[in-house]
């Protein structure tokens, strides 16, 4: 099989949004409480197709709350949520995922024991419309197989790795192949639950890479705690502090804001150069 770049191979298996004004993921009014906890209060925000929206805040601050909301993984007890202007408020995760939704998570979800290439077949397969014929084997499927490598070039996967088992590959790959799995849904919209959690410098902007390439393509959500990517990558960017959401702008009003440096950047923060605060949030434990 023929290697494609890697603008070519994601262009291709990610969904390109129709041009609208409405927004390609809209959220109003979200609130979830636990007991007397609000863990989002009243949350409200849009993310437009073909944009990367970064989602930032302190640990506890109610992001991935909101995460499983928005994915269909908790109900809200009160507000909606649209898809592409449907109302999907309702409706379960698995039918969020056909409608093109789809999702990462914090802790990384591959199938440990198949190889990588087993994993991008099931994920194509679980998402195709067409039958592929239940009693002949993926491995032997070329239109499955021309997929899957194509899938894995577009996500810096070496060849080398195809055969290996998943959870014996290095945690910045294991990262990569599940940011592959969340592309073989071809969503119109993905939500990236700090994906570049437990990277090193040089992998995580090897990841920024794949997503940047995606820009334009679908609309992102993007939680992340690296504050270095977050400006790099987003478009917009919404704050989130104890379930409320404090700010949305641009990265460069988020910056500026004396209310946001106050609640999560910290004087460290440079509001000129964008510079990361020294004492980085990631390593105080996994973001609520």
């Amino acid at each position: 099989m023929t290697s494609v770049s890697r603008e070519q191979g994601l262009a291709r298996l990610a969904a390109a949004g129709q041009t609208s004004s409405r927004p390609a993921l809209q959220a109003r009014g979200l609130v979830k409480r636990y007991g007397a906890l609000l863990a989002t209060d009243n949350v409200s925000l849009d993310v437009a197709q073909g944009e990367i929206h970064a989602l930032i805040g302190p640990n506890g601050a109610g992001k991935s709350t909101l995460i499983q909301l928005l994915s269909g993984g908790l109900a809200p007890d009160a507000g909606s949520l649209h898809l592409h202007g449907e109302d999907v408020t309702t409706w379960p995760m698995h039918r969020r995922v056909k409608a093109g939704l789809a999702r990462s998570f914090q802790i990384t979800s591959i199938f440990p024991r198949l190889s990588v290439e087993e994993n991008l077949l099931l994920a194509i397969q679980a998402n195709a419309t067409e039958r592929f014929g239940m009693w002949r084997p993926r491995s032997r499927n070329l239109e499955l197989l021309g997929q899957a490598h194509q899938l894995a070039d577009g996500c810096q996967l070496p060849r080398s790795q195809w055969g290996v088992a998943a959870g014996t590959l290095p945690h910045a790959q294991q990262r990569k192949l599940e940011f592959a799995l969340a592309i073989a849904s071809r969503p119109r919209v993905l939500l990236l639950d700090e994906p570049m959690a437990g990277m090193g410098p040089e992998d995580t902007v090897a990841l920024a890479d794949l997503i940047e390439s995606l820009k334009g393509q679908l609309a992102i959500l993007l939680v992340e705690h690296d504050m270095d990517t977050v400006f790099r990558l987003a478009d917009r960017v919404s704050v989130l502090v104890y379930g409320r959401c404090i700010a949305t702008g641009t990265p460069e009003q988020i910056r500026a804001d004396e209310s946001v440096q106050k609640a999560y950047l910290g004087t460290g923060h440079d509001p000129v150069s964008g510079a990361s605060p020294k004492a980085d949030a990631r390593g105080q434990g996994a973001a609520a």
